[in-house]
């Protein structure tokens, strides 16, 4: 876990590639300026970047429409955890917490969460 980590801004579907395919574990905001609950979930996001080994990344994908089929985004904030770089999980049921979010990564990704006392 890094203290320092925060969520990366992706600009377009090269950067997102790149992202994902060079970490283990990386979780996938895609989000749209404007939402509400997608701005809530930066923090969040923060917070679970520096609580697990999980690089964090926020996309709109309005910058590059592409994402959207490609990444079957029907609803923001929606969260894709890849492991290796495959998709191994989402949630797209709009604002989570932090509990929330390290949930989902504990279902598909159980060595980027440390255990909890």
């Amino acid at each position: 876990m890094d203290p320092d980590a925060k969520p990366k801004r992706l600009e377009d579907a090269a950067a997102l590639e790149s992202f994902v395919s060079g970490a283990d574990v990386a979780l996938v905001e895609f989000f749209t300026n404007g939402c509400p609950n997608c701005a809530a979930m930066e923090p969040v996001l923060g917070t679970v970047a520096r609580s697990a080994d999980v690089s964090v990344g926020l996309i709109n994908p309005r910058t590059d429409p592409g994402l959207i089929e490609a990444y079957d985004v029907r609803s923001v904030p929606t969260l894709v955890v890849f492991v290796d770089g495959i998709e191994r999980g989402r949630l797209a049921e709009g604002f989570q917490g932090a509990e929330s979010v390290l949930e989902l990564l504990r279902a598909h990704a159980p060595e980027a969460v440390p255990e909890t006392e």
